[in-house]
């Protein structure tokens, strides 16, 4: 294999840093289109590309159980009105799991200390997806009423409603 054999194998893929390139340079056009169907939320006059909550679980029952784990994701997916793709999680010797639903719309990711009960979720979501709705879900699921949370407006500032609209 020569040179120009190893030059045709990067030609047309869809990934990679040539395509990031090339996505670059039409991005700012892109991200302005109005026909673009951009999935930005707009919301008390802000426009953002989602929200991303930063959920913690303490004195959670069950944060060592990955069926369990794997569960409470598919039912933030159903309430929050998202689309699922993937899940993988990873249980840790002795104890601790640490997992992500991968979303059309972002995704959902949890690291657990089961021996304390504390389990650190995030809920990234954009479009007409509800990640609050998976605050009750993950209390429901974890059997706990302590649950403390703070959201991001990811994207915010970036395009304006004049423009995104």
């Amino acid at each position: 294999m020569d040179s120009a054999d190893l030059f045709q194998l990067g030609t047309g893929l869809e990934t990679g840093a040539h395509a990031e390139e090339s996505r670059s340079q039409t991005a700012a056009r892109d991200i302005f289109d109005d026909t673009r169907d951009d999935h930005f939320i707009r919301r008390d006059g802000a426009v953002f590309a989602g929200t991303h909550l930063i959920i913690e679980v303490e004195n959670g029952h069950g944060l060592d159980d990955e069926d369990r784990i794997q569960q409470a994701f598919r039912d933030c997916v159903d309430e929050c009105g998202a689309t699922l793709l993937h899940i993988h999680t990873h249980k840790f010797s002795p104890q601790g799991v640490s997992g992500v639903a991968v979303l059309a719309e972002s995704h959902i990711s949890v690291h657990t200390w089961p021996e304390i009960g504390y389990g650190a979720f995030d809920v990234f979501m954009c479009g007409d997806a509800q990640p609050w709705k998976a605050v009750d879900v993950l209390r429901r699921a974890f059997g706990t009423e302590t649950v403390h949370v703070k959201e991001l407006r990811r994207g915010e500032g970036l395009v304006s409603e004049v423009v995104a609209a």
